[in-house]
């Protein structure tokens, strides 16, 4: 579904990707983990169109992503959920909820799309009218990942959804996620969490310095010893 191809990326005159090659096939759930600083969300930033990619190729859906804004990526299927989470603080979960779906012309499919995330997110269905501002940080987390669902993806990209969570959050968050997937969304997600998610992705990436150095099977590369001692304190 997705192929990145030795795509180099940054910002402006600094460049923060070298020569980055990942794939991720249809309902597949795959990790991308590394230090802070690695190239992590740079890399999300440049498949979503953010962040123009200064070489290599970028496809989806055999599509050539290189040169296409983010707002018309949004449109072929692919969600970018941040790490900043972008949310509306001073409008309600339901209105955050519907502008995450605001391209989205079949009032019906609208409709079945708010009862799905409702389904797995019941949480937000109790805080339907609750302003987002008052909202604890798992359930901002949990609405920016619905409102990203919303848009009907095919391919959802998911940036630190633990980032500042409690356990028992984080735990909540990623039961979300492996919901998501057993639906058939397939989901690349960025995360420092590398015991959890290594635990419950297919597949992973490391990435070091802006450039892949591992990949494999989830299992394999959590009994990788570099893995190991970097990531797993073993």
């Amino acid at each position: 579904m997705l192929r990145v191809e030795n795509v180099g990326s940054g910002y402006d005159f600094l460049q923060v990707l070298w020569g980055v090659s990942l794939e991720v096939n249809r309902g597949e759930f795959v990790a991308l983990i590394g230090p802070n600083g690695a190239g992590k969300t740079t890399t999300l930033r440049t498949i979503a169109g953010i962040l123009p990619a200064k070489s290599g190729r970028i496809s989806f859906k055999d599509r050539d992503l290189v040169g296409v804004p983010a707002y018309k990526v949004s449109r072929l299927g692919l969600s970018y959920v941040s790490e900043e989470l972008n949310l509306f603080t001073n409008m309600t979960v339901r209105e955050n909820l519907m502008m995450g779906a605001y391209w989205v012309n079949d009032k019906r499919k609208e409709r079945e799309k708010l009862e799905y995330v409702y389904q797995v997110f019941p949480r937000l269905k109790e805080r339907e009218t609750q302003l987002v501002g008052t909202m604890s940080g798992g359930e901002r987390k949990m609405l920016a990942i619905a409102r990203g669902v919303m848009a009907d993806p095919e391919l959802l990209l998911v940036d630190e959804p633990s980032l500042g969570l409690a356990p028992n959050t984080t735990m909540a968050v990623f039961e979300a996620l492996m919901e998501l997937r057993k639906h058939g969304l397939t989901i690349l997600l960025v995360e420092q969490n590398v015991h959890l998610t290594l635990d419950v992705t297919d597949r992973g990436y490391v990435i070091e310095n802006g450039r892949i150095v591992l990949a494999g099977m989830s299992r394999d590369l959590a009994d990788n010893k570099h893995v190991q001692s970097a990531y797993l304190g073993v």
